[in-house]
């Protein structure tokens, strides 16, 4: 498989950290070290350990490549300055929400410092995470008779010694957090109002007041995602996403048009009548974790009484199955693929909902009118993190052709791109697949092996380390 992204930049850097670690195994450790990175062994022969580093690494795909540098982060064993900067080349294959220079510097002249630093300890591991903290030594640092402070020991004078010396927009400055990469800065600012830092919530609310009066005017703020100990957690999101609350009912894999009545319809609180096995409804709390695999199949588990955790996997994977139509092979290679794929890694990823209902009206669209709506059903819904909502949909010759795909049909190709239009001015993306490329297995397959890392870096899920 190729990915169309261009990676060298990464590829050297990363290289370079593989090259230094697995140059500290011996030949009989070092394919266990490959392994361990995710890189394929290379057979010692005649070559030199240099050689068959090289050569592992070599071989390492370009759409495996993230998967590489995130092992090798985990491990640690570099610079701060190589640290980062694997990590703002990963961090923005994610397309992070712009933050301009003046609203950070707009914003670092309204934060109050003490409000940031009321644990030292804290505080500086915060800042050890983003920030290069320590100047590498060099000959002339030996030689000189009073070495250059690092930024640590000019933290450790002005910030805590002498609290006066700096201001936040002083300790930004040095940081470089102005010339940082939008995902960083977005990401210090969600760490600086974590619990990690400030063990008091009505210390992390002010101060995530604060810096959103100056981040909404990017069209993002630090909204409320979840909670962390006790603590409220708080994550970075586009503020287009506003219209996306958190969802009350999810109304899926139906077999036909449901029937629904309002059991209050103060309280908007629905009820399915009829067959109950012909949709199911998943009504409990979404968090901001969105729906994984884990939180449907323990909701399955509980509503339908089932004893085994495998047998719940099992009869809900095939409940689901059951419901995508039959003559769309398309769909239900996706379906099958999506897990195959994903493999035991899909617990904790979001769930592959099919069939999903997102509007719904008693009347009929001939009844109805022009004021009908366009789309009643969605293939796939993917409740991802932070409110994100991804729409997979795979387009069949009778979404743009009548008389049995024998004629095209521009007035059905506009209201399906009528109903793109609505569904993201709601705040869904959506993503479309032709039929034909998702019909034949193999096909499928290499290109959801392509789509589906992409995707999941792309909205920062939780878990993927792929």
């Amino acid at each position: 498989m190729v990915d169309s992204r261009d990676r060298s930049a990464l590829r050297q850097l990363v290289g370079d950290v593989v090259s230094t670690h697995c140059g500290e195994n011996t030949h009989a450790t070092l394919d266990a070290a490959f392994a361990e990175l995710g890189m394929p062994p290379v057979p010692q022969e005649d070559r030199t350990k240099r050689e068959r580093i090289e050569q592992s690494f070599s071989q390492v795909p370009d759409n495996e490549l993230p998967g590489v540098a995130e092992r090798v982060l985990a491990q640690g064993k570099m610079t701060a300055a190589i640290r980062n900067g694997i990590e703002d080349l990963l961090w923005a294959e994610s397309s992070p929400p712009q933050i301009p220079k003046r609203i950070r510097r707009e914003l670092a002249r309204a934060l109050d410092l003490t409000d940031m630093v009321r644990n030292e300890e804290r505080f500086m591991t915060l800042l050890d995470r983003f920030w290069v903290l320590d100047h590498e030594e060099s000959l002339v640092d030996w030689l000189l008779p009073n070495p250059r402070p690092s930024l640590r020991d000019q933290i450790a004078r002005h910030v805590f010694r002498n609290p006066e010396d700096w201001s936040a927009e002083d300790l930004l400055e040095n940081l470089g957090a102005f010339e940082a990469g939008d995902a960083r800065f977005a990401r210090f600012l969600e760490g600086a109002v974590s619990a990690d830092v400030l063990l008091d919530e009505a210390a992390q609310r002010n101060l995530a007041t604060t810096i959103n009066q100056h981040l909404r005017s990017a069209a993002i703020e630090l909204r409320e995602t979840g909670t962390d100990g006790g603590y409220p957690r708080f994550t970075i999101v586009p503020t287009h996403l506003a219209e996306n609350r958190r969802p009350k009912n999810v109304i899926f894999a139906s077999y036909t048009k449901p029937d629904i009545r309002f059991l209050s319809a103060v309280d908007n609180d629905i009820e399915v009548v009829g067959d109950p096995n012909n949709a199911l409804v998943y009504d409990r709390q979404i968090t901001g974790d969105g729906i994984r695999w884990r939180d449907l199949q323990n909701w399955w588990q509980d509503t339908q009484q089932i004893s085994s955790e495998a047998d719940a996997k099992r009869s809900l994977y095939n409940r689901l199955r059951n419901s995508l139509p039959r003559n769309s092979p398309g769909q239900r290679n996706l379906f099958d693929l999506y897990h195959r794929i994903l493999g035991s890694a899909v617990y904790d990823l979001p769930a592959l909902l099919p069939e999903v209902w997102l509007h719904w009206d008693h009347k009929t669209v001939r009844e109805r009118g022009p004021e009908a709506l366009l789309r009643f059903r969605m293939d796939f819904l993917l409740l991802m993190p932070h409110g994100q909502r991804i729409v997979l949909e795979v387009d069949g010759s009778q979404h743009y052709t009548r008389d049995g795909g024998q004629r095209p049909d521009t007035s059905k190709y506009a209201e399906m791109v009528a109903g793109d239009r609505d569904l993201k001015l709601r705040g869904y993306e959506v993503f479309r697949f032709g039929h034909d490329e998702l019909e034949a297995d193999a096909d499928a397959r290499a290109l959801l092996e392509r789509f589906l890392p992409d995707l999941f870096r792309r909205f920062n899920v939780n878990g993927w380390t792929g």
